[in-house]
C-alpha cells in the first residue's frame, strides 16, 4: 500500500477529454489499496485568461491584489470539480477541495504567497472514506481567510507540501515534459533527458529558470525528504527523480544543465553617491515591497566622481513595480535616473562538480565569445554561473553553452 501525491499541470488538463483521460491513468495505474492525493493547476491557459480579462476592467490589475487572488483561485476550482465528477462517473469515489479546505495556510502576500503551515486532518479523514482527493494547487488561505495564491508554478509547491505533511511515500509531478533535461528540449537541440538530479542542483536549475518546476517545491521536498518524480501526463516515460544523493550510474557530465530565463528585466539607478548606505536604503525599499532582486553590480563610474551606477535583475512582472519604488527614494539617494532595459535574458550553468574543476567559467565565457555575445551582468554561486545577455541572443547562447559542456549528447 503506497501513498502517492499526483500533481497535473494545466496542459495535462487542458480540455474535458484530457481530464477524463487523466482520471483513466489514475485509476489503470493505482493498486487497489494505493491511498491517492491529487493536485490539479487550472484547465490549460485559464489562469492567464482570467489575468488578461481583469486587465479588461482596471488599467493595472495587481494594484488589486486581494483581489485577483479571489479571481484567480476559480481556475482551480474548475478543474478540481471536473475531474472528481470524472472519477464518480468510472466508479471511484473522489471529492475535491479547495486549498483551504485542505488546510493549506498562507502568509497575507498576495500574487505571491509562502505556506506558512498545513493542517491535512481532512485529507485524511476523505483518504480513510475511500476516496481519491483532489486539491486545487496554486492557493490557499492567510489568518483572516482571505484567498493568497503561490505566484507561478505553485502548484508544484501546494504538492510537495501536501506530500511532506500527509507523510507520503512519494510525490509525483505529471507534466508536458518526460522529466528534467539538461537544457529546454525546445530550445536546445542536444539536450538530455535525466534519471536522476539532486535537491541542490535542482533547486539551483529551477531558480535559474528551468521552468519544468517551481523552487520552492524543490525546496519543500528536500525539507521532508520527498522524492519528486517529474513525469509526462502524456507518455509511460520512466522520467526524473530528484532526490537528496545519486543513486544510479550515469554518464559523468561537469555540468548538470544549462538553464534560461527570457522573463527577466535589468533596472539600473544612475548616478548615485558611493557611500555607505545607499545600496541598503535601495534593496531595503525593494524588500519591503516583496520584489525579489536576483543579480546585483554597482560599477563606480570614476574615482574622482565618487559617483556609482547600481544595477540590478528582477522578475518582468516585478520590473514596474521596482522602477516606482526606486523612483520612490530617488532624492533620498540622489540618483539622477532609473532606467528598465526588457530586452535581456539571463543564461545559467549548473553542476555540483564545478567546484572541484578550474575552467569551466572560461569555457562558458568562450562559448558566449564564439558566438558574438556580449556579457552585461555575471553572477556566481558555489554551483552555477549566471550572464545576463541581450533578449534576441538566448537561443543561440543557450545551444552554444551546451553544445561546449555536453558534445555529442544529442
Amino acid at each position: 500500500m503506497a501513498l502517492i501525491v499526483k500533481k497535473f499541470g494545466g496542459s495535462s488538463v487542458a480540455t474535458p477529454e484530457k481530464i477524463k483521460n487523466v482520471a483513466k491513468r489514475i485509476l489503470s495505474d493505482k493498486a487497489p489499496d494505493d491511498r491517492i492525493v491529487m493536485v490539479v493547476s487550472a484547465m490549460g491557459d485559464t489562469t492567464d485568461n482570467l489575468i488578461a480579462l481583469a486587465g479588461e476592467v482596471v488599467e493595472k490589475p495587481y494594484h488589486y491584489a486581494r483581489e485577483m487572488d479571489m479571481l484567480m483561485t476559480t481556475g482551480e476550482q474548475v478543474s478540481i470539480a471536473l475531474l472528481a465528477m470524472a472519477f464518480h462517473s468510472m466508479g471511484q469515489p473522489a471529492i475535491s477541495l479547495t486549498g483551504a479546505m485542505a488546510g493549506m495556510r498562507t502568509d497575507s502576500a498576495h500574487t505571491k504567497g509562502r505556506i506558512l503551515g498545513l493542517h491535512p486532518e481532512r485529507i485524511h479523514e476523505e483518504l480513510n472514506k475511500g476516496n481519491i482527493v483532489v486539491i486545487a494547487g496554486f492557493q490557499g488561505t492567510d489568518d483572516a481567510g482571505n484567498p493568497v495564491t503561490l505566484g507561478r508554478g505553485g502548484s508544484d509547491t501546494s504538492a510537495v507540501a501536501i506530500a511532506g505533511a500527509i507523510g507520503a511515500d512519494t510525490c509525483e509531478i505529471y507534466t508536458d515534459v518526460d522529466g528534467i533535461y539538461s537544457a529546454d528540449p525546445r530550445v536546445a537541440k542536444g539536450a538530455r533527458r535525466m534519471k536522476e538530479i539532486t535537491y541542490n542542483e535542482m533547486l539551483e536549475m529551477a531558480r535559474l529558470g528551468a521552468g519544468v518546476m517551481q523552487p520552492r517545491s524543490v525546496e519543500m521536498g528536500q525539507l521532508y525528504g520527498i522524492p519528486i518524480h517529474v513525469r509526462s501526463t502524456f507518455t509511460s516515460e520512466p522520467g526524473t527523480i530528484i532526490r537528496e544523493e545519486y543513486t544510479v550510474e550515469e554518464k559523468s557530465f561537469i555540468i548538470r544543465g544549462v538553464t534560461h530565463d527570457e522573463h527577466v528585466s535589468k533596472i539600473t539607478v544612475l548616478g548615485v553617491s558611493n557611500v555607505p548606505g545607499i545600496v541598503h536604503t535601495i534593496f531595503s525599499a525593494l524588500a519591503d515591497a516583496n520584489i525579489v532582486v536576483d543579480m546585483i553590480v554597482q560599477s563606480v563610474r570614476s574615482a574622482e566622481s565618487n559617483v556609482t551606477d547600481v544595477v540590478f535583475t528582477v522578475a518582468t512582472i516585478d520590473a514596474e513595480e521596482a522602477r516606482q519604488v526606486v523612483e520612490g527614494i530617488a532624492g533620498e539617494i540622489k540618483a539622477s535616473a532609473v532606467a528598465i532595459d526588457n530586452d535581456v535574458a539571463k543564461v545559467s550553468i549548473v553542476g555540483a562538480s564545478m567546484l572541484g574543476n578550474p575552467g569551466i567559467a572560461a569555457r562558458m565565457f568562450g562559448a558566449l565569445s564564439n558566438a558574438d555575445i556580449n556579457i552585461e551582468i555575471i553572477s556566481t554561486s558555489e554551483i552555477s554561473i549566471s550572464c545576463l545577455i541581450k533578449g534576441g541572443s538566448v537561443k543561440d547562447a543557450v545551444n552554444r553553452i551546451h553544445d561546449e559542456f555536453f558534445p555529442g549528447a544529442a
